[in-house]
């Protein structure tokens, strides 16, 4: 059964952002009489399920938006929903997305004509959509529903077993043990879902920029071979699909972030020629500054000459800012043909684990925190042998506040006079993590003085969830899209090609030359930006130089093995570092991206760390040091 087809007119606005951004750059015009200025603006209200619900109303009401999208899925996310729907079947999606944050805003949402786009269905798109309809009802007003399905692939697990799919890094097969398994779906079914007069789409899993791309793909009718504009749509999305991160959160000079507390939420304002604006509702915090969006381009991405997504190959490398008044004009991003696979991440049980954290204080806290630790472990190993359990199979242990996460770049010293334990164990028998979360407690009379809580209480025994990501041929997902109990199947136009073809060789570092040096010594922090941010066990590191006279010295000193060397001890002793970290050159933005393979400790709710995501491996990146260099001054008068 088809759907109709309803044509919905793009409203024109002209916001204060504009205006400023008009004076820095007087060569760009907004005439709403021009077609060709046409422009679609899309705000990102959420980056991720728990974001704040304060940042849709800002949208809502100050940010003169067309599309309003919220991204909530994670592989954490997707475990933890696939959970929640096996004690109840109703449940599986993100109810915040209803509850919170558009529930109480539907009437004003519906009256401004602001088109709505989600993941928050998450395992249960149907069940989002039914209670999102509901709150509709009780609001009194008519809301069409869109329901993009297809991406889970449970339903087909035990042939997908029988195939023993390899994970496309380890080549192990698909484990017995898979607890959820969904591919990423692209902008396709989002569109056409918008084509037919959808108010709402809500998705599973798809890749998180595609609630961009869609809107963008409906409003200019961009066709699937317009390789650039999808790629520009794509950036657009990645831009703003972490939210607040791109307004200033998470910045690298946080000091001169203001107003955290009402941080603006990022807009995108997009051309039909695939050229984009990146602000934020007025009389917001935050900033948005070309430093913040080089930070957030480069965020969990691998190699930037070829970023895959369901719908283009995007290629970042050559993309350029400029900055204006809490706005930045994103050109250049260029694309290429998508390839006929969908990536697939799948969960599997792996035992379980168990975290306690525990406060301690006075002299030599690091000491008396590791002794306690250790005697913690050794007595549940007596235990274990009474009751002929096994060992552990890992554990991780910690002294927050001494700096163990800096490995060999902890400074010396006698270390704090006061600290926090952290004890992570994996074990292949819940028994046996419940019987170490019992001896946690005894620690407070039995050990060292000092120990002042355990913080949360006893802790709680979890699944250990390992990740295993696999592609899966577009054809043989069944991608569906239900409209007012209207279906359609969603196919792929363009057939695609395979994945290998964009498994480029690592990329050669460019010849360097015409720099000068001195005895000047700088760290990273003084010359550059830095974020990072995973991917399973890998970890990219995005730096990128605060004036274009730095990069080159960047470069020079920012090597593979300089890389690996700092970070080496973030990687398992079988591994070695050098082999595990690639670099590529983005010199669009003046930048340099790394990945660190296999350096989270299994990544995600697998791992044991305090940081599982790598996501202050960019700040500790921040204290390399630069030697050899001339003075920064004067290299800034002589560009």
């Amino acid at each position: 059964m088809s759907l109709s087809l309803r044509f919905q007119p793009l409203t024109k606005y002209i916001c204060p952002a504009r205006i400023l951004y008009n004076a820095r750059f007087p060569y760009r015009t907004f005439s709403s009489g021009d077609s060709q200025e046409k422009t679609v603006r899309i705000g990102c209200a959420s980056g991720f399920w728990g974001d704040t619900p304060t940042a849709a109303p800002q949208l809502i009401h100050n940010g003169k938006i067309d599309f309003l999208m919220f991204d909530y899925l994670s592989e954490i996310t997707m475990s933890l929903l696939t959970a929640a729907r096996a004690k109840n079947p109703e449940f599986g999606y993100a109810p915040d997305f209803v509850l919170f944050a558009i529930g109480p805003y539907l009437n004003d949402i519906k009256r401004k004509g602001i088109r709505v786009l989600s993941n928050a269905g998450g395992i249960n798109p149907e069940g989002c959509a039914a209670a999102l309809k509901v709150a509709a009802k009780k609001a009194g007003i008519d809301l069409k529903v869109a329901v993009v399905t297809g991406d889970d692939l449970i339903p087909v697990k035990e042939e997908l077993i029988t195939a023993r799919i390899p994970d496309m890094k380890t080549g192990l097969a698909l484990p017995k043990s898979v607890h959820s398994m969904n591919a990423y779906l692209g902008a396709g079914p989002i569109a056409r879902a918008l084509d037919c007069g959808a108010d709402v789409v809500i998705t599973g899993r798809c890749a998180d920029s595609s609630l961009a791309l869609g809107p963008l793909m409906h409003s200019f009718k961009w066709l699937p071979e317009d390789y650039d504009l999808l790629a520009a749509g794509s950036l657009a999305g990645h831009l703003i699909e972490c939210g607040a991160q791109a307004t200033g959160g998470v910045f690298t000079d946080w000091e001169k972030v203001p107003d955290w507390h009402n941080i603006g939420f990022p807009i995108a304002e997009v051309s039909a020629n695939g050229s984009f604006f990146i602000t934020k509702p007025p009389k917001t915090g935050g900033i948005v500054t070309k430093g913040t969006i080089a930070e957030q381009m480069l965020y969990e991405i691998g190699d930037p000459r070829a970023y895959i997504l369901p719908d283009v190959v995007c290629d970042f490398s050559e993309v350029k800012l400029e900055e204006g008044q809490d706005c930045v004009k994103v050109v250049g991003a260029k694309g290429k043909a998508p390839t006929d696979s969908y990536k697939v991440s799948a969960t599997y049980l792996d035992g379980y684990k168990v975290t306690a954290v525990c406060c301690i204080g006075g002299p030599k806290s690091r000491d008396k925190g590791m002794k306690t630790a250790e005697a913690i472990l050794k007595r549940c190993r007596s235990i274990f042998k009474l009751l002929k359990l096994k060992d552990f199979t890992r554990t991780h242990i910690q002294i927050l506040g001494a700096e163990d996460t800096y490995g060999n770049l902890k400074r010396s010293g006698d270390g704090p006079r006061e600290g926090v334990i952290w004890i992570s164990v994996h074990h292949s028998e819940k028994k046996a993590l419940e019987l170490f979360s019992r001896e946690i407690a005894a620690a407070g009379t039995g050990m060292a003085p000092g120990l002042t809580a355990i913080v949360g209480g006893r802790p709680r025994v979890s699944p250990l969830l390992r990740l295993h990501s696999f592609l899966i041929k577009k054809e043989d997902c069944k991608v569906k899209i239900n409209i007012e109990d209207a279906k359609e199947e969603w196919t792929e136009r363009l057939k695609g090609v395979s994945t290998e073809h964009y498994s480029y060789d690592d990329q050669p570092v460019s010849e360097i030359s015409g720099i000068s040096n001195g005895s000047k010594s700088y760290t990273v922090a003084d010359l550059a930006y830095t974020r990072s941010g995973d991917k399973a066990d890998s970890c990219n590191v995005g730096v990128i130089a605060r004036h274009p006279a730095y990069y080159p010295y960047l470069k020079r000193a920012l090597s593979s093995k300089a890389v690996a060397e700092y970070f080496q001890h973030v990687f398992s002793p079988e591994v070695s570092p050098l082999d595990c970290v690639k670099r590529y050159e983005v010199d669009g933005v003046h930048g340099l991206n790394f990945v660190l393979e296999n350096s989270l400790g299994g990544g995600g709710v697998a791992s044991l760390r305090s940081d599982p995501q790598g996501k202050a491996y960019g700040q500790m990146l921040l204290d390399f040091v630069i030697k050899d260099m001339p003075d920064i001054d004067s290299l800034l008068q002589a560009s």
